[in-house]
């Protein structure tokens, strides 16, 4: 209860240095911009079940090939290296195209589309359901708001065991180096616990350890509970194919998932945290796309145009680089769009927690900077 008192307040006394007024609802970009696309911007793009499948297919190749890892010589084991790797990029495609998926944007509403985002979010350890809640329901109507989930923590929140973490974990001017690294492969999984747990074992908004607690339907909870036992069969099944060797699991399980969460847990830091927090859900101020180079959009499906996602969740994510376009011209220097590397260097030099909605203070609430996006 004390936290949600605190939310409480915070919310009716928020009162940032940017003014209400130049906040936009996300509807009256909807409005403007959806005559200026074309219709085939909307319609389902099922070739995007083809770049899930062939990354799935990655994956079963390289479990298949670090079966016999135990007869290579010492010597050639690094060649299965690059395999690691690939197989990591293919982890990170399968949350994109999963998450495209789970938006409508691939397949019509079909009875294939969960058993598909099941097997798809499986690697990221995400069950489905606890996805269209968390994501699609709270985090895209509620975003950097108060009420989401994704959001950085309040200074003024209670310091838990998750806020702990994620200041250990996260790109800051406080974070150390190895802890970073350690984040990197570790912070999905410690974002999906915290919401799990929140949702499995209390499901109720006072909970304190989460930057904003949730509630599903009994049913979903039930479900999201049967989905996690599946998930963690899948990987059961998985170490007990590569028959528990130190090595394969080293090389074929454990490299491949670290590198594809810090893969997409690069994108995801770069999505919101530097961005101030919104009352109104407004994707040009609360949300940032990053310039990368193209090979990553064309393998990781655009993700990189994440305010443009926002506007249009549903929409085909080959038409982002057009709604940007429009963006640019009807709302010229509004949005926030910078390069990564600037994107990163910007997060690694600022503390992660909010003192206001549009300031970031560290964890002893010494600092007071301002939030670096946008810069107006």
């Amino acid at each position: 209860m004390k936290s949600k008192k605190l939310l409480n307040t915070l919310d009716k006394a928020a009162t940032p240095n940017l003014g209400e007024e130049t906040l936009i609802h996300h509807s009256v970009y909807v409005k403007k911009l959806r005559p200026l696309l074309p219709s085939d911007a909307f319609e389902p793009d099922p070739s995007k079940l083809a770049i899930l499948f062939i990354n799935a297919a990655i994956l079963l190749l390289g479990w298949g090939i670090a079966a016999n890892l135990d007869r290579w010589p010492v010597y050639l084991l690094g060649l299965y290296l690059p395999l690691a790797v690939i197989m990591g990029n293919s982890i990170i495609v399968l949350l994109f195209s999963s998450h495209d998926l789970m938006h409508g944007s691939v397949q019509k509403k079909s009875r294939l589309t969960y058993p598909i985002a099941f097997l798809g979010l499986s690697m990221l350890f995400m069950p489905p359901t606890q996805w269209k809640n968390l994501h699609n329901l709270v985090h895209h109507n509620n975003t950097n708001s108060l009420a989401d989930p994704d959001r950085n923590y309040l200074y003024q929140q209670p310091d838990t065991w998750g806020k702990w973490i994620q200041n250990l974990f996260v790109p800051s001017v406080e974070v150390n180096p190895v802890w970073l690294m350690v984040g990197m492969a570790g912070s999905w999984l410690v974002h999906n616990f915290r919401n799990l747990t929140s949702v499995l074992l209390f499901n109720d908004k006072s909970v304190d350890y989460v930057p904003a607690a949730f509630t599903v339907s009994p049913k979903d909870r039930l479900t999201i509970a049967f989905e996690c036992l599946g998930i963690l069969g899948i990987h059961a099944s998985i170490l007990f194919y590569l028959g528990f060797h130190p090595l394969k699991i080293a090389l074929a399980y454990f490299l491949p998932i670290a590198i594809g969460h810090a893969g997409a847990m690069f994108y995801i830091y770069t999505n919101h945290m530097g961005c101030r927090m919104t009352a109104i859900n407004d994707p040009l101020i609360n949300s940032m796309s990053v310039r990368v180079p193209k090979i990553f959009d064309l393998l990781h499906l655009n993700f990189s145009y994440h305010t443009e996602h926002h506007i249009f969740p549903s929409i085909n994510s080959d038409y982002y680089p057009m709604v940007q376009e429009l963006l640019q011209t009807h709302y010229p220097g509004r949005m926030n769009l910078i390069d990564a590397g600037e994107a990163w260097r910007l997060l690694m030099s600022t503390p992660r927690h909010y003192q206001d909605e549009v300031t970031f203070t560290d964890s002893s609430g010494t600092m007071s900077v301002n939030c670096p996006f946008p810069q107006k």
